[in-house]
């Protein structure tokens, strides 16, 4: 994301500054937002890594107010980053699946377009990724100028302005995919000898198997954080070169947590929770509702929060639509007890996960759990960290924690950061957590149906509303989208028993697809043995008219009973021209114990479809089977 600034009596002497306490309400603050990538806080000098070297943003802390429950409110940069400019979670916009050029009402605005009307001058210098429609018109109305030159400096004589830098060199591209090559050219060998950290320069975190290779894949994030810090620097010093920090207020943060395998792209604490500080001149301090410089403070905020707040500070009203917290001045909101986060498909890898958080907890439904944490995304893949994770389990070298990042999910997670800050004790199963544990399915489940959270449509049906509406404007009818129904399905998703599967084999006989689909969704997470019950119930759900309905049923059908015509479905779907079934279809695939009969089919979609997500994933199954080596994939974000 980005930050902006506003410039205020530029040629006026600090005195006039400390006037009065009238005349600092009557002077709009510069603001800049400095935004940098899949960074999580453990791995910032200020939130107590030794190891770290990020002095500029350690002093920005230091001198500021740092929050230690600061969450993106996705795992992904184009979801997380539709709600910072909009001030709509994902999920009640329609945005949360990665690149999905969804369609927003015409009265949802960017939020620096109500700052321009305030006067001020609002740049973005330059990343957008705001996955919405008609982005070029949408990014034109949004800022003064959004570019790679863009900034404060053309702004005109005492106008306040509002800019937003975004610093791409801890992006996961960076620290992981990018061959270790380029990774050495473009980012260490920017480094002096002095700010370089080594291989055996930091603590491993636990998640990942002790060994050289590991060392020297995640001492990219380490030196990238350093050459992130150091333009950074460069950028608060012209800052003060244009006199204008003593009349500008400051937020620094990472656009979602930790780029690293697990972290990005996964609904838990180390996918969500980000450094976020805000520093504020003495000119601006009595806006501070925690305090002056050096101040931690625990409060719970999210990128929901953003917006609203952005535009009360610069006295904008706040649309209805924005339902964040103003977490500034005058009209400050009462604290949250909690915060609702999402996480749904990333490229090519499918998924939907629901957290709420209290800041020391965080419970994590998993709607998919069939698919591991380290679910295939081609965009990781390519990566040697993840290539090198995939060896270590191959040849048995991970602890047993780590060998669980392969396996299926459990519906439920429930983490104590506190205790656990790397999230390897799941205490969803701990009877002394039950009413803990309770509570927070209870508070999540009452906010998405409240919430009416749209992306409980499969990506088929959210890419076939009419063109007439938005998706924002279709969850809102109850006929369109009868949430309590569907969710009443999709809430038993996950949960592996008889019972359930009873349940879930009964709502396939609903006349509303997306009920059905649900159910068969549910099934695909229940045991083989289960599944044998109702053998006859899922094998004539292939032939339901619903294409989400058909091909799920035929992934199980075929990887459990192994049936020609689940088989002949699967293949048909693979060739569709739709490519959310094409793409459905693959991802099953990949979960498969024996997909060679599909080879010849996904070679034809990898070398004919120009869908990157088909593609990807195309490449992913041929990957899988050791049949196509490891090309480059285009940088996903």
């Amino acid at each position: 994301m980005k930050l902006s600034f506003c410039v205020l009596f530029l040629f006026f002497s600090p005195a006039r500054y400390f006037a009065s306490a009238q005349q600092k309400n009557n002077i709009k603050p510069n603001i800049l937002w400095i935004t940098f990538e899949d960074t999580s806080p453990q791995f910032i000098g200020a939130y107590g890594n030794a190891d770290a070297r990020t002095p500029n943003m350690d002093l920005l802390a230091k001198n500021g107010v740092r929050f230690t429950n600061a969450f993106s409110t996705g795992t992904v940069c184009s979801p997380s980053r539709s709600c910072i400019i909009t001030g709509v979670k994902t999920y009640s916009l329609g945005t949360g699946h990665h690149r999905s050029n969804i369609r927003i009402p015409d009265y949802i605005k960017g939020f620096p377009f109500y700052l321009h009307q305030q006067g001020y001058y609002t740049t973005n210098h330059e990343k957008t990724d705001y996955n919405i429609a008609n982005a070029k018109d949408f990014v034109q109305q949004t800022w003064d100028e959004s570019s790679g030159e863009a900034g404060w400096w053309k702004r005109q004589p005492g106008q306040p302005f509002f800019a937003v830098f975004n610093f791409m060199d801890s992006h996961q591209s960076r620290t992981m995919t990018w061959p270790y090559a380029q990774y050495k050219k473009e980012v260490y060998d920017h480094l002096t000898p002095e700010e370089r950290i080594g291989d055996n320069d930091f603590s491993l975190p636990p998640i990942y198997h002790e060994s050289p290779e590991m060392r020297k894949q995640f001492a990219r994030v380490y030196n990238s954080l350093k050459k992130t810090d150091n333009e950074i620097g460069a950028l608060l010093q012209r800052l003060d070169v244009d006199h204008l920090r003593d009349s500008t207020i400051i937020f620094l943060y990472a656009d979602h947590g930790e780029g690293m395998p697990r972290g990005k792209t996964n609904g838990i604490n180390y996918g969500y929770r980000v450094p976020f500080v805000i520093w504020f001149p003495p000119m601006y301090s009595h806006l501070s509702p925690w305090g002056k410089a050096g101040v931690v403070t625990d409060e719970l905020i999210d990128f929901e929060d953003l917006a609203p707040t952005m535009l009360s500070l610069c006295g904008s009203k706040v649309p209805e639509y924005m339902k964040g917290r103003i977490l500034l001045g005058n009209d400050r909101s009462p604290q949250t007890r909690y915060l609702f986060l999402s996480n749904d498909r990333a490229d090519n890898g499918p998924d939907l996960t629901r957290t709420v958080t209290d800041g020391r907890y965080v419970y994590s439904r998993n709607f998919m759990p069939f698919e591991p944490e380290m679910r295939y995304i081609r965009y990781v893949e390519i990566s040697e960290i993840k290539q090198q994770m995939r060896e270590d389990y191959s040849k048995n070298l991970l602890d047993s924690f780590q060998r669980t990042l392969f396996y299926a999910r459990p519906p439920e997670m429930l983490y104590d950061i506190a205790n656990d800050p790397w999230e390897m004790h799941n205490l969803a199963g701990d009877k002394q957590c039950a009413e803990k544990l309770r509570e927070f399915r209870d508070t999540l489940d009452h906010h998405i149906i409240s919430e009416r959270d749209v992306l409980l449509l499969p990506e088929y049906a959210t890419n076939q509303i009419p063109a007439s509406t938005t998706l924002y404007e279709f969850r809102q009818d109850d006929k369109n989208f009868p949430v309590q129904q569907i969710y009443k399905v999709a809430s038993l998703s996950g949960f592996r028993n008889v019972k359930v599967a009873q349940q879930q084999i009964d709502f396939l006989k609903d006349n509303n697809p997306v009920i059905r689909y649900w159910a068969i969704l549910g099934l695909r997470s229940q045991r083989p043995g289960t599944l044998q019950k109702f053998k006859s119930d899922i094998e004539a759900a292939i032939d339901d008219s619903y294409p989400p309905v058909a091909v799920t049923a035929a992934a199980i059908v075929y990887d459990n009973f192994k049936s020609q015509k689940a088989e002949n479905i699967l293949k048909d779907a693979i060739g569709s021209s739709n490519m959310d079934i094409a793409l459905m279809a693959i991802n099953y695939l990949l979960y498969a114990e024996d997909a060679s009969p599909f080879v010849e089919t996904v070679r034809k979609i990898k070398s004919s479809s120009d869908n990157y997500n088909a593609k990807a994933a195309a490449n992913d199954f041929l990957g899988k089977l050791n049949l196509v080596e490891n090309d480059a994939a285009h940088e996903a974000e």
